[in-house]
């Protein structure tokens, strides 16, 4: 079935819609943000709870990439979903959002080969679909940036018990509150990892064609549908991102193969990261619109879109949501300055992008609160 553009008003961007059974109240999508903040056993503490109700007006929050089990981390002092502490401090995260009105999905990850023996039991490799060490770094508490460890290839038997970490993960995310989950297929971690012939070089049914490499992936999302729903998991995915060492010989091919496979699924939605994370949109090219006619159900557009930009693509039917990351850091109110056209908070340092405390994740002003502030300075000034 070939997807048929839908055009739309102008203002669609800022009324309510639905991605399966994940409700929003408008268009716009607060993107998977990694802070690094968890606490001791990798939960989220107060400041997290902080962070994610102060973005609630987002129609959608998927937040930051979270493990789904312990061999699948890959960077310091990011959160889990597999134990009961876990689970009971994303409750109150959960709690804290849906108590504004907002919905919010977690990012379930597995790491894979952007990793670090530092975060593998005694010391141990970390693991992906090949013995193929990625040009990557990742971030060890004692280190700072540190280039990842040489992975080791996952035996079958392995790769069956993370497919159950998944779906086990995605069951903890229901208990927690949570909405859905997105499975975070992208920027070379494991399952984007399986997907791409330059990471994958396995012999066996996941290897080789486009086809085998594609069986984690679709495992995974049949296995998770199963436990929580179809209408609550949804797929991110970086067709030609380079992020984590991440290349294949024929992205176009590749994707619309597993944008294809999804789709009978009837998953909630899938999350397309346009170009290169980060950077140019059009570093290699690619149909978008070819893969978008693949899928039937909700599509979020991601990677450098601004207000006009947006407007435009939910108008236009090219993308039903539009994912933001950076703007979402420095605006909590990002939906109300998008709605009237205000300036957009500059970023701070870099170094308060990763790790830390509230500067530069929880005291970013809103609108409302600059107004106030202004009232002040000009009443105290006379």
């Amino acid at each position: 079935m070939i997807h048929e553009l839908q055009s739309r008003s102008a203002n669609a961007l800022f009324e309510p819609a639905h991605a399966g059974a994940l409700s929003a109240l408008n268009r716009i999508v607060m993107a998977p943000l990694t802070r690094n903040r968890a606490g001791p056993g990798l939960v989220p503490g107060p400041l997290a709870l902080t962070y994610y109700a102060q973005r609630a007006t987002a129609g959608l929050i998927i937040t930051e990439a979270t493990q789904i089990s312990a061999s699948a981390q890959g960077y310091a002092f990011t959160p889990g979903c597999y134990t009961d502490n876990q689970v009971a401090g994303w409750k109150r995260v959960t709690d804290a959002v849906h108590a504004k009105g907002g919905s919010i999905v977690v990012q379930l990850w597995h790491t894979g080969r952007i990793s670090h023996t530092s975060f593998q039991a005694y010391g141990a490799a970390p693991v992906g679909p090949s013995a193929i060490r990625a040009n990557s770094k990742t971030f060890i508490a004692d280190g700072g940036f540190v280039d990842v460890s040489m992975p080791r290839a996952l035996t079958l038997e392995e790769i069956r018990c993370i497919i159950e970490d998944f779906r086990f993960a995605s069951t903890r995310a229901i208990d927690a509150g949570f909405d859905g989950v997105e499975l975070h297929a992208a920027h070379g971690y494991l399952l984007d990892a399986f997907l791409r012939d330059g990471s994958n070089h396995r012999t066996d049914d996941y290897g080789g064609p486009i086809a085998n490499r594609c069986r984690l992936l679709f495992e995974v999302a049949i296995a998770c549908a199963g436990a929580i729903g179809a209408a609550r998991v949804g797929v991110r995915i970086s067709p030609v991102s380079t992020a984590g060492d991440s290349h294949d010989s024929c992205p176009q091919a590749l994707f619309e193969h597993v944008v294809t496979g999804i789709n009978p699924l009837g998953l909630a939605y899938i999350h397309c990261v346009e170009g290169e994370t980060g950077g140019a949109r059009d570093s290699i090219a690619f149909d978008y619109a070819a893969l978008r006619a693949c899928f039937d159900n909700a599509w979020i557009v991601n990677n450098g879109y601004d207000r006009a930009m947006a407007i435009d693509a939910v108008a236009s039917g090219h993308a039903d949501f539009v994912a933001f990351g950076r703007a979402y850091i420095a605006n909590p109110d990002l939906v109300a300055r998008l709605e009237q056209n205000a300036k957009l908070n500059p970023l701070l340092a870099q170094s308060t992008f990763y790790g830390g405390g509230a500067h530069g994740y929880t005291d970013y002003p809103t609108l409302e609160q600059q107004s106030a502030s202004d009232m002040l300075l000009a009443a105290t000034s006379t």
